[in-house]
Order: C-alpha cells, then structure tokens, then sequence
C-alpha cells in the first residue's frame, strides 16, 4: 500500500467517525495528499470523490487521463471530453453511482465556487461541510515519507545557510533584493527544487518589520539583517530563520535583543513534548521576552504547522489548548521587533517525538559571520 492510499484509507476512517458521507477535492494540497496527483487549479473539472467506504473516483478532462493514472494511485478514473460532453453530467453520474443524494459531503477548502455550486446543484438535498475536517488532522501528523523530505528540505537549507553567512564582507553594499536573488541562487545549487515563499532579507530598520520581503536598500556594515527562507525537496518545505550581522558592530542594544531571542527559542523548543498544549510553547519563549522587557515587541504567534502548505496546522499560538502529537511538525520562531532600527528573529522546525523534540535545522545560530 502506498503512503497515499494509506492516508485515504485514514480519511475514510476520519469520514466515518464525522458521520459524512465522502469527501470531495479539486487540484489543491488535500488532492497531493490522498492521491499523489498535483496539479494547479484550472477552469475544467478535475475532482476526485473520496466516499466513507469502497474505492476513490477521479472525474478528469480527457487530456488528464493518462497523467493521471501514471501518477495517481486511484484505479477508478472517469473522463470527460472537451468536444461533447459536459462534465456535469459526468459529476451526476459519480455522485449517483456513490449514493450521495441526502448524504453529508465535505468540499475542498479550498475549491473554487463554480464547482462547488455544480455539486450543490447534483446534491440540492445534501449536508455540505468543509474538507480539512477530516484531512487537517491527517496533514498535521507527518508520516516517515513525509519526514524524509522535510529532512532533506532541511539539510538543502542548512547549507545555503552557510554560503550565504560565508559572504562575510562581500555582502555589504549589496542591495537586499540583490541578496534575496543570490539566496534563491543558492537553494537551487544546494538542490532545491523551488521556494515556498520569496527570501525574505530586512535589513537594519526593515527588519523590525516582520514580513517585509526584500527591497532596494542597501546592506550597510553594522546592519542586522534578519534572513528567512526556505527550500521544496518532494514537495515539502523548510523554513529557516537567522538574524546576522555580516560585518562591522551592530547597535549597542542588539547583542542583548539577540541573546533574549536565543534564549526564548531555546525555551520554546525545550517545552515540546507531546501532549503539551501549543499555547503552552508559545507561552514558554513569551515569557523568556516579557521577562527582558521587550514582551510588546514580539508581536507574532511563535511558529506554525509546516507540510505541503508553509503554513499549516498546528499553530504554536498563545491560548491554544490543541495537545501536541508524535509527528507533528511546526516551526518555533520568536521574534523582538523595534521600529526604524533593528528586528531580530531566529527559526528552527521541529518534529514531535515520542519524549520531545527533533531539530530539522542545525546551523549556527549566532549572529556574527
């Protein structure tokens, strides 16, 4: 059995237990999650129907078809044509022939309007509720095939990491949209397969501005510049965050800002375990800045889930009671921030073992080159 069927065949369990009935998906995350096909959303129906029992069933354009079965584990694909036929019908068919008629069906969270309404028009009697009910869970605990690639998605990073603290003084006078071209340089060339989100590179005052991305400032000697970025191997993310000076001295108050947020990191990370509440590792690297005095100026949640998505759950934010579990990956992420002179952040990810916690980062996390 594939990783993908097994995480079907889990749904399913999940679609009994929330009383529904199936689940429906169009091109999106879920979609690569269940059945290893991926694809980006377009205007024709591609949908895949995951019923409480019995096998899946792929609805595809014709010029899908055999893209589909190649890659997708599912047997039971259907196709349309674009010359005559009309999909709908199809769809009609597919939900006839899995009984869904007054049944209780969970859409793609994600999934555009036009096909929502085309199942809502095949189901008028039917329950709707949203996917990620049965497949957010799923997602958030990663399997071995899934922690294989975020280690290797880690170990891409961790060595970009280094190229870049390497350039020393080469850096200065770079501009920063100049830095971020030659980071997404570096994560191709350490075998990155693409990026998750664009390098973000704040230096000296855009620093303190937690997601600014990059821009035409010039890097200066003495400037704190917070680096955050991240590679895709197989899919799967990593997501790393330093705060490094590359040459020069820094502002007088930026050694001790920068030790807090080593310190709260630290704290935070020792906190995992499973069964411990998320809000309770927020709490942990929170209290390490409130006690130094810069508790307003951290002014994020402490990490997020990390899977196909960047962001995903769980989140490690204040108040929340969800209980951490063995599989679970996120990112610990604190952050002090200090309008028109500097901002400091340092992230790791981490994956829930079974008595705490796995780092999937290891480079320097100081802040001198």
């Amino acid at each position: 059995m594939t990783p993908f069927e097994r995480r079907t065949r889990a749904c399913q369990e999940r679609l009994t237990d929330a009383d529904a009935d199936a689940t429906v998906l169009f091109p999106s995350r879920n979609l690569l999650y269940l059945s290893g096909f991926d694809e980006a959303p377009a205007e024709r129906h591609l949908l895949l129907f995951v019923p409480r029992e019995g096998d899946p069933v792929f609805l595809v354009p014709d010029l899908y078809e055999t893209q589909v079965r190649a890659e997708s584990w599912v047997a039971d694909v259907r196709t349309w044509s674009d010359d005559d036929d009309d999909p709908r019908d199809a769809l009609a068919d597919i939900v006839s022939d899995l009984a869904l008629a007054g049944g209780r069906v969970l859409v793609d969270d994600t999934m555009w309007a036009r096909f929502s309404q085309d199942l809502r028009a095949a189901l008028p009697d039917a329950d709707f509720g949203l996917a990620g009910e049965v497949v957010a869970p799923l997602r958030a605990r990663k399997d071995d095939a899934e922690l294989d690639a975020l280690r290797r998605a880690g170990a891409a990073v961790d060595r970009a990491v280094e190229r870049v603290r390497d350039m020393g003084d080469d850096a200065v006078g770079m501009t920063e949209n100049e830095l971020a071209a030659e980071i997404e340089r570096l994560l191709a060339d350490e075998g990155g397969e693409g990026i998750p989100f664009g390098p973000l590179v704040g230096s000296g005052p855009n620093g303190a501005m937690p997601h600014h991305s990059h821009g035409d400032r010039v890097i200066e000697s003495g400037d704190p510049v917070v680096l955050d970025f991240g590679t895709v191997v197989d899919h799967y993310p990593s997501d790393q965050t330093r705060t490094v000076v590359f040459a020069g001295e820094p502002p007088a108050e930026f050694a001790e800002v920068h030790g807090v947020v080593q310190a709260a990191r630290t704290a935070a990370v020792e906190a995992v375990e499973p069964g411990v509440a998320a809000g309770d590792v927020d709490r942990a690297a929170r209290e390490v800045i409130e006690e130094a005095g810069y508790g307003d100026r951290f002014i994020h949640r402490t990490g997020h889930g990390v899977g196909l998505d960047v962001h995903e759950e769980p989140y490690i934010v204040a108040g929340s009671d969800r209980e951490l579990e063995v599989g679970h990956v996120f990112s610990v992420e604190p952050g002090i921030y200090l309008p028109d002179e500097f901002g400091v952040r340092i992230e790791d990810l981490v994956v829930v073992t079974d008595d705490g916690a796995e780092l999937l980062n290891d480079t320097d996390r100081g802040w001198r080159c």
